[in-house]
């Protein structure tokens, strides 16, 4: 299975990402935001942030989930490679995001992420869980 893609979307871009369970698929969702950013594949996961979020449903958990991301990479001028999310029956979810400071000698510089959309998001179940989200870019 992957664990995620692109679609096209109008001054925007889509991401579905894919997992055996929830926890996974928002893994997998991270990786895809900070590749719009960047080239995950050169971000060394050398300082470690731990949040945690709740919501009260699971597409707001995502969408809550995914602009803390994006706070964290603002405000602490990071990029994050490694995440590892644990989300209970409650929908309180804990994350460890792992990353470093912003190199643009080093990292590749792809595409500002202006904002998270709530636009056509959904979180589907079936034997796997399904994710997807728009991003203003």
């Amino acid at each position: 299975m992957k664990k995620y893609e692109y679609f096209e979307a109008t001054a925007d871009i889509g991401l579905k990402a894919y997992g055996k369970d929830i926890n996974q698929a928002f893994e997998n969702a991270s990786l895809a935001i900070f590749n719009i950013i960047s080239d995950t594949s050169n971000i060394t996961p050398e300082k470690e942030i731990e949040f945690q979020i709740s919501s009260e449903d699971e597409v707001s958990l995502l969408y809550d989930y995914l602009e803390e991301l994006l706070f964290y990479h603002e405000t602490e001028f990071m990029l994050f490679s490694e995440f590892h999310i644990t989300i209970d029956d409650n929908l309180n979810l804990k994350a460890i995001i792992k990353g470093e400071p912003i190199n643009w000698n080093k990292h590749e510089r792809k595409t500002e992420i202006k904002a998270i959309t709530f636009h056509k998001m959904f979180v589907k179940k079936t034997d796997h869980v399904e994710l997807q989200a728009i991003v203003d870019l």
